[in-house]
């Protein structure tokens, strides 16, 4: 009987001991379910289509994705890596349009586009319509076309954006889409 009362007193210590924990955790789950339920309840608020305070405030943030090109855009060289460009594009009747809005390390000053053909030849670079008529087609823009003032060939395109609208990718090609060349421009600041 005595090494029953031993183990029953060791056994008493024992949750004594345990009773520090207990609180421990009696005080943590409080700070995990402030943290818990408000991430929980926009979660299961988005699917269900409820609407919650905090999906709100993820809507109206400044760093929402854009939903258009319509902006300032560095063209980037596919070789070196560098910027060669800013291209500023805009919406006019629906459609895009860009034009050249300054150049870095041209190979000459006051570059022209020499080798274009038809009212464009000879056209200083800066100021020079590079992109146009494109026209809204679900998640892309298409219907347009680009020219390649390096080469003064005009092909059709296609615009679509990329990363939340920080990157435009941008598809050349002659007949078929997948006869092409694709370049990725960068959002300009």
């Amino acid at each position: 009987m005595l090494a029953s009362r031993d183990q029953a007193h060791e056994t008493l210590a024992s949750a004594d001991s345990l009773i520090p924990c207990r609180q421990l955790n009696i005080m943590l789950f409080p700070c995990l379910r402030i943290v818990c339920v408000p991430v929980l309840s926009v979660v299961l608020a988005a699917p269900l289509g409820l609407s919650h305070p905090l999906t709100a405030q993820a809507f109206d943030a400044p760093n929402a994705p854009l939903a258009s090109p319509v902006g300032r855009w560095k063209t980037v060289d596919d070789e070196t890596g560098k910027v060669k460009s800013i291209v500023d594009i805009r919406e006019q009747s629906g459609r895009l349009y860009g034009t050249i809005e300054a150049l870095f390390d041209p190979p000459v000053p006051h570059p022209t586009c020499y080798l274009c053909k038809g009212e464009k030849k000879d056209s200083p670079l800066v100021g020079l319509q590079v992109l146009w008529g494109f026209e809204k087609d679900g998640g892309q823009w298409s219907g347009g076309q680009v020219l390649d003032p390096e080469t003064g060939k005009i092909y059709r395109a296609f615009l679509a954006l990329e990363d939340g609208g920080t990157k435009l990718r941008l598809r050349g090609y002659i007949g078929i889409p997948l006869l092409g060349r694709t370049e990725y421009w960068m959002r300009a600041q």
